[in-house]
């Protein structure tokens, strides 16, 4: 724990064996440069006053001086993490965080990404000796949405056409992460798990405004189910007509 005992032994061994020899000389007030007198002895790390106290007593008693150092140190930073769901985290926002009781607002960027990190400098724990605050560092948790996948600034869903227009063709409308609504074109004959592209309607690039990513869409054919005998009737000649 102690890195150096003073000038004269780089041990407590070899101190042991100073103390020991000068006693049989009877020097022992000379070494410490006459009665009363006192070395400074140094040590690397952090200790608190009574580590120094009682370290200093156990050698040398309890009159023993010691010099208190007034070097200042910067107090410990702290770690927090906060929540965020993916349409939050969509959207520039404010949020009001307490901190050893102290309420801070803090801002947002649109873009965050799950795991990425913050530093709120001064907001960690108190310094030493008049030292300077540490830091908060906050790490961003970006929750899954049941509805859409990020990767990236790409956002993934999915969309189901029914059988007559995922044949024949049409319109259908496609609900995005922040709350609007996109018309979509489905081309005759589109099969399942088409995907569609549909360009900047992705997530926000970070810090980046008006950037944005794309969203694809993964079709889903939905086909009918409970027939009435006509529909079955006129499925049936329909497949005789694909089999001629």
């Amino acid at each position: 724990k102690y890195d150096k005992y003073g000038e004269n032994w780089k041990h407590a061994e070899e101190y042991e064996k100073a103390r020991q020899q000068y006693q049989q000389q009877g020097a022992w007030s000379d070494f410490f440069g006459g009665e009363g007198g006192a070395r400074t002895f140094y040590t690397e790390g952090d200790f608190s006053d009574d580590d120094f106290s009682d370290f200093f007593h156990s050698m040398f008693g309890r009159g023993f001086t010691q010099r208190k150092t007034s070097r200042k140190y910067k107090g410990p930073d702290y770690q927090a993490e906060l929540r965020l769901a993916l349409r939050e985290a969509m959207q520039t926002h404010q949020r009001t965080l307490n901190v050893n009781g102290k309420n801070i607002r803090i801002t947002i960027p649109a873009g965050v990404a799950n795991g990425q990190k913050i530093k709120l400098a001064g907001y960690g724990g108190p310094g030493v000796n008049g030292g300077p605050n540490g830091d908060l560092y906050i790490t961003f948790v970006v929750e899954d949405d049941p509805n859409f996948k990020r990767l990236g600034n790409d956002l993934y869903t999915e969309a189901e056409v029914d059988l007559y227009t995922a044949v024949l063709g049409g319109e259908i409308t496609i609900n995005t992460l922040d709350g609007g609504q996109v018309k979509v074109k489905i081309k005759p004959g589109t099969q399942p798990g088409t995907k569609l592209r549909l360009r900047g309607k992705g997530f926000p690039v970070y810090k980046k405004e008006g950037k944005f990513g794309d969203l694809y869409v993964t079709v889903k054919v939905r086909i009918p189910e409970n027939l009435s005998p006509r529909e079955k009737e006129l499925f049936t000649e329909l497949a005789k007509l694909r089999t001629r």
